[in-house]
């Protein structure tokens, strides 16, 4: 028989190794040093082998104890092998049972049709407020004031938009699994008016000519890393979200047509989206180009050139510069086009096609994407032209097109 001295003693060899202990226990130990317990038994006249787990994980009391139960299954006529097959079949059919499992299930299978950062949003939803107390819970079993408790728990830290949103993510997965037979109800339908409403949410933004004038400015003496100082200039210039600024990529960029076309699967509406690109912002890629054309994004992260930026690097960078987040953000950027752009007489759908904003009409989104092109591009160079005579501090030209 086995003691542990002897277990600890054995060393690896050319060739496999068993050594025996008793009743059918045996070590198994490889040439690259692992230790194998297993168990070889008969059933029905066929020899067969179970596998008992590595040591030293697994002691040689616990593999005894192990063969033990085997052999307590023998006596009664089953199989030890078949009954732990049977066993981990029951664990499976419980974990895709379980809220876990069904919203896993549920995320592989739309998150494919969802823009990138949409489903990262989700995904942390998921594993940071809703998986730690539903995530192992039958879903079949989770009534409203299970739910409401967990909600609350979100609610509580201050996230009341993000309680709202984990509710219906959680009603999406209830839904699912009633489709996929594993529930008869979606409690989140019970929770209706169970939260306050959350708090009508505005994206901070500068829009007085002079003060933008003193952001620019700011902007163009930003004093730190070179790759962030690009997307600070761009973000006025683009008045692209800030998610589609920071993934954007070297191959989506014509700098001879001076196009830049942002794919479906970014874009929130999962539309094609195109950027026209200003005198300006050719200016500033062209600055950028030694930097980081030689890798896939315009703007790769300071740790991994294979990753873009973080998304807060942007807003971190105006905080350097002096705003607060009550003041101005990288999403701030677009509130300041959309607002001066309307106030000077632009065509109201060429600016809503140029902020990308959701067509109600998926079909015509898709085919309509590059609607109002040219007046976009006068209307993309005669904004880049009124925020340089703002930086400079030069007399503001009427800024608007001339339809007579």
């Amino acid at each position: 028989m086995l003691t542990e001295a002897d277990i600890r003693k054995i060393k690896a060899q050319d060739s496999t190794r068993r050594l025996s202990d008793s009743c059918g226990l045996y070590l198994e130990v490889s040439p690259s040093g692992g230790k194998y317990w297993r168990y070889k038994y008969r059933f029905q006249g066929k020899e067969k082998r179970l596998a008992l787990g590595v040591y030293p994980r697994v002691t040689l009391k616990q593999a005894r104890t192990a063969r033990d139960d085997a052999r307590r299954l023998l006596d009664k006529g089953n199989d030890p092998g078949q009954a732990r097959k049977a066993e981990k079949a029951a664990r499976n059919e419980l974990n895709t049972d379980c809220f876990r499992g069904v919203a896993l299930e549920w995320f592989e299978k739309f998150s494919p049709n969802w823009a990138e950062s949409h489903a990262d949003k989700i995904e942390r939803r998921l594993e940071l407020d809703l998986f730690p107390w539903l995530g192992n819970r039958p879903i079949r079993q989770i009534a409203a004031p299970e739910l409401l408790a967990v909600i609350r728990r979100i609610e509580a830290r201050g996230a009341l938009e993000t309680a709202h949103r984990a509710l219906q993510n959680a009603g999406q997965v209830f839904r699912y699994a009633i489709a996929t037979g594993r529930a008869e109800r979606d409690p989140s339908r019970d929770l209706r008016g169970a939260l306050p409403p959350p708090k009508e949410r505005h994206h901070p933004s500068i829009t007085e000519p002079k003060a933008i004038g003193a952001l620019l400015r700011a902007v163009y003496g930003y004093q730190g890393h070179n790759v962030t100082r690009c997307a600070l200039k761009l973000a006025p210039l683009t008045f692209v979200r800030p998610g589609e600024l920071r993934r954007a990529e070297w191959a989506e960029v014509d700098l001879e047509k001076a196009e830049w076309r942002i794919p479906g699967e970014k874009m929130k509406s999962r539309v094609p989206h195109v950027v026209p690109l200003s005198r300006q912002v050719l200016e500033v890629l062209r600055e950028l180009q030694p930097l980081t054309s030689s890798g896939r994004y315009l703007f790769p992260g300071l740790r991994s050139v294979s990753r873009p930026m973080s998304e807060n690097t942007v807003n971190g960078a105006l905080r350097r510069l002096g705003y607060s987040k009550d003041e101005m953000t990288g999403h701030g950027f677009r509130s300041m086009a959309s607002t001066i752009l309307n106030e000077r007489g632009w065509n109201r759908d060429a600016i809503e096609r140029q902020l990308a904003h959701g067509e109600r009409d998926a079909v015509r989104a898709a085919y309509n994407y590059a609607e109002h092109l040219p007046e976009r591009r006068k209307m993309m160079q005669g904004w880049a032209d009124f925020l340089d005579s703002l930086r400079i501090g030069a007399e503001v030209l009427p800024f608007m097109l001339k339809t007579h």
